[in-house]
C-alpha cells in the first residue's frame, strides 16, 4: 500500500503563522499596523465566534493585495520564501526529505495562500487556499474555501479519492488540523516542537 504524508504548514513546518509575517514583509510595518487597526473590529468578532474566520482573513487579504498583478504577487511570494527560510523547522524539512526518500507521496495542506507556501517547498504538492485572479490581477477574494478544518480533508480527498489505496500519515499543530489528524492512519500532533 502506498504511503501518503500530509503536512500542515503554519506552526507545523514553520515556527509561526506566515500570513502576518507575509503581510508585514510585503507592506511594511506601518501599513501592516494600519491595516490591522482598520480591521480590529472584525478580528474581535472573529475571536468571539461571531464572524467567520475565512471572511476576516479574506477581507484582510483583500485590503492589502486587491488589484495587485498576479506576476507581481508571485514574485513577492518568491522573495518572501527566499528571505525567510529561517521560519522553517529543520526537523520538518527532514521529515519531508525522509518521506520522499522512501518513495511516498508528500503534500502540504495549508490554510495559507498556496502562492507563498509553494516557494518554500517547491518539490512538494501544496493544497492551500487559492486566490481569485481576473485579467491577471488579484480580486482580493478566495477562489477556494479556506483550507482549514474539514476543508483539509476535502482537498486531500479531491486529489487522492480512493482512501483504501494509501496509508495516510498526517502532521499538524492546531485546531485547524484536527479533522485531518483524525482522518489519518497515523497522526502526529506538534511533532517538531
Amino acid at each position: 500500500m502506498k504511503k501518503l504524508y500530509a503536512f500542515d504548514f503554519d506552526g507545523t513546518l514553520t515556527t509561526r503563522d506566515t500570513l502576518l509575517v507575509f503581510i508585514r514583509y510585503a507592506c511594511g510595518t506601518s501599513s501592516f499596523a494600519l491595516g490591522f487597526l482598520r480591521h480590529a473590529h472584525l478580528l474581535v468578532l472573529m475571536k468571539l465566534g461571531l464572524y467567520p474566520n475565512w471572511k476576516a482573513k479574506q477581507k484582510i487579504f483583500s485590503y492589502f493585495f486587491r488589484d495587485m498583478s498576479l506576476a507581481d504577487f508571485n514574485a513577492l511570494c518568491q522573495r518572501f520564501a527566499a528571505d525567510n527560510r529561517q521560519l522553517l523547522r529543520p526537523q520538518g524539512l527532514q521529515a519531508i526529505a525522509d518521506a520522499q526518500a522512501e518513495g511516498a507521496d508528500v503534500v502540504i495542506v495549508s490554510a495559507s495562500i498556496d502562492n507563498w507556501v509553494q516557494p518554500f517547498c517547491p518539490q512538494v504538492t501544496v493544497l492551500g487556499t487559492q486566490i481569485e485572479v481576473i485579467n491577471g490581477h488579484l480580486t482580493g477574494r478566495f477562489l477556494t474555501n479556506n483550507c482549514y478544518g474539514q476543508e483539509k480533508v476535502n482537498r486531500l480527498l479531491a486529489l487522492y479519492p480512493d482512501r483504501s489505496t494509501y496509508h495516510l500519515i498526517a502532521y499538524g499543530d492546531s485546531r485547524g488540523d484536527q479533522q485531518l489528524l483524525a482522518f489519518a492512519d497515523e497522526a502526529h500532533y506538534r511533532p517538531f516542537k
